[in-house]
């Protein structure tokens, strides 16, 4: 039996095969793994907001926490275990929008989206493939990644579970 390793808020954690990495509780938050099957690497980040407002050279205590500075950060802890850059990819889920919004303030508010755009646009600029995803809507998601199956499971309150 693989290990299961707990992925808390604004953390990045990377495991070699075999091993799973599990998240809980995913609101707004995004849970994003890049992996390489060949190299035997998965990581996962819990993340919390869109952008860190880091003044350049500034550094980020939990760089987990934000996609601007998670995604760079995951993609140098799986290569630092030996993945190639070349063959990452990415999955990810999250980004709901949890609460009802009106008024002027909602798009900023809608930290949920911010979040699923932020990521998307990191993983665009670093030129890694997103190959599934389960975002948006209104309802929390728990998520399991196994280096096994290289699946991403997808645990949605009210609506089950789906690999991807």
């Amino acid at each position: 039996m693989d290990a299961a390793h707990h992925v808390g808020m604004a953390d990045i954690i990377v495991i070699t095969a075999p091993a799973t990495l599990v998240t809980l509780g995913l609101g707004s938050c995004i849970g994003l793994v890049l992996f390489d099957t060949i190299g035997k690497v998965a990581g996962m980040a819990h993340i919390m907001l869109p952008e860190s407002h880091c003044s350049a050279g500034a550094q980020v205590d939990k760089p987990g926490k934000f996609a601007d500075t998670a995604v760079p950060a995951l993609i140098n802890e799986v290569c630092k275990q030996g993945a190639l850059r070349s063959r990452l990819k990415a999955k990810m889920a999250g980004g709901a929008q949890m609460f009802a919004l009106a008024g002027t303030q909602s798009e900023f508010l809608a930290v949920g989206a911010r979040n699923i755009k932020e990521t998307t646009e990191m993983l665009r600029k670093h030129s890694i493939s997103l190959v599934a995803s389960d975002t948006g809507g209104n309802r929390g998601r728990s998520v399991e990644f196994s280096t096994v199956t290289w699946m991403l499971a997808v645990k949605t309150l009210g609506k089950g579970k789906v690999d991807i």
